[in-house]
């Protein structure tokens, strides 16, 4: 039997919906309208990772745990860029978009190379590259 294909869906409460949904989109994610209302979006990275933004009663009918305050760290969440480049480029659009560049130190190791960023709700990403090709040092 074939397995079906694996896939990520991040979720994340969000004080303004259609804000959040400007600023993914701004970053180059597409909505998906089939999943996305007045109280989520459903904003798309790839094939196999989903983002869903949801208000904040959203998020509350999921779970009675706190939101985290805009300036803890929860969690932060990686994704890959194909070079160096890509990801210099997207930081440029993170702060056009809204979003805090570099709320952590740049990594430099060679072999992979990493920024990170606060979306408008503190939400906190990295964006790296690496090359696969070049071992760990």
């Amino acid at each position: 039997m074939k397995q079906q294909q694996r896939m990520v869906f991040i979720n994340l409460p969000v004080n303004h919906l259609k804000t959040a949904m400007a600023y993914y989109q701004a970053l180059g994610f597409d909505n998906n309208p089939q999943y996305t209302d007045d109280t989520a979006a459903c904003m798309v990275w790839s094939e196999s990772i989903y983002v869903m933004l949801l208000t904040h009663d959203k998020w509350r009918s999921f779970t009675s745990r706190p939101i985290p305050a805009q300036n803890s760290s929860e969690v932060m969440l990686a994704l890959s860029c194909q070079s160096r480049a890509e990801v210099d480029s997207m930081l440029a659009r993170v702060q056009k978009a809204g979003g805090v560049i570099d709320v952590n130190p740049l990594q430099d190791h060679g072999f992979m190379y990493s920024r990170s960023l606060s979306d408008p709700d503190g939400h906190v990403w990295e964006l790296f590259w690496m090359d696969n090709s070049q071992p760990a040092q």
